[in-house]
């Protein structure tokens, strides 16, 4: 249960008088980067999740708002059956514990995929947006300003230099011209393998909305540039592809955009959407690298650091692969030099 016994009871009771079944049983179902838990519970009506979102440390208005905007846009997001406000408790559908990353696969790759797609485009062009807040310059600004405090200063240990700074931040305003410049549409803002479930065909579930793939952890959804979801699914932190896979699963994306009419198919060519993909994909892994490393200094969640090395691949890679981003990759490399990025250091962990 819960660390705190007293709310884990109040979680039980709650479980307990929305299902009207005493008897329940209340297991770990899983937790994730913020404050919030989820568990299963299991009785006489089958299984349900319940979701713990401690007042005061998350709220659990946006994951309710934003999952009623999916699903009324046909989308699979947990059914809500009951939300105790004050409490931080919300009892939902359970839908199962098989993610994409522990599916995927070269065999099973294609065809998983082209659910998520399909349903990364129906977000993109059905979703209510409105009043959704903005991936703004200051939202983008302190995304990436994790990097170079917990990623440089904290676990690396470099001090970084004025003109290094002069190099940090002339990346970060290309960056983020880049990414305002493209169109911009609602934007999941977490959108990979272990964010979306394989769910089979239930009863209940509107014919509009395909089963697979299960949508969580939705709450974090903005107003943001078109590139960037699709670049969280197929530069996955957690698992990776060949680029001739990538760029393949890209231009058809492109070109379904363009069917669509959310992009201008006359000057949003192969190579400009690629950019935009690649850009969008740098920003949010340079965010990750100082996400990954806050995890663990500040939340004492170490299995992040493990996940580092890919995407520091990333990030190097893409940097590489344009001029104006050249003098950034040369500080990452100078300030990582041989250290082994999946280790913590000692003294900034004290």
């Amino acid at each position: 249960m819960t660390p705190n016994p007293v709310r884990s009871e109040a979680l039980r009771r709650f479980a307990a008088d929305a299902l009207g079944d005493p008897d329940i049983v209340v297991e770990p179902a899983s937790a994730d980067a913020s404050f919030r838990s989820y568990w299963r519970v299991s009785g006489a009506h089958g299984r349900r999740i319940v979701m713990d979102a401690p007042p005061g440390k998350e709220d659990i208005g946006p994951w309710l708002e934003i999952g009623a905007r999916l699903r009324n846009a046909g989308l699979h997001a947990p059914e809500v059956h009951a939300v105790d406000r004050a409490q931080g408790f919300v009892l939902m559908e359970d839908l199962g514990t098989r993610d994409y990353l522990s599916a995927l696969d070269a065999a099973s790759a294609d065809a998983l995929y082209a659910d998520a797609l399909d349903a990364l485009l129906r977000m993109q062009t059905h979703v209510d947006t409105a009043g959704l807040p903005a991936f703004d310059e200051a939202f983008l600004t302190m995304e990436l300003e994790l990097m170079p405090e917990w990623f440089l200063r904290r676990h690396l240990g470099h001090a970084i230099e004025c003109e290094e700074w002069d190099v940090i931040e002339d990346a970060f305003v290309r960056l983020i011209h880049a990414l305002r410049a493209q169109p911009q549409t609602f934007m999941h803002r977490d959108y990979h393998s272990r964010n979306l479930l394989v769910v089979a065909a239930a009863p209940g579930v509107p014919p509009a909305a395909p089963a697979n793939p299960g949508v969580i952890d939705f709450q974090g959804a903005v107003i943001g540039p078109i590139g960037y979801d699709l670049a969280a699914l197929l530069r996955d932190c957690y698992i990776a592809w060949e680029p001739e896979r990538v760029e393949g699963w890209v231009e058809a994306y492109r070109l379904r955009l363009r069917h669509a009419h959310l992009i201008d198919g006359t000057h949003v060519d192969a190579a400009r959407f690629r950019r935009w993909f690649d850009l969008a994909g740098l920003q949010r892994h340079l965010k990750v690298l100082g996400l990954f490393c806050r995890l663990w200094y500040r939340d004492g969640k170490q299995q992040y650091l493990a996940d580092l090395p890919l995407v520091w691949r990333y990030v190097i890679t893409v940097a590489r692969g344009y001029a104006e981003f050249a003098l950034l990759a040369d500080l990452l490399e100078r300030a990582l030099g041989a250290r082994d990025l999946t280790q913590p250091r000692a003294e900034a962990a004290a």
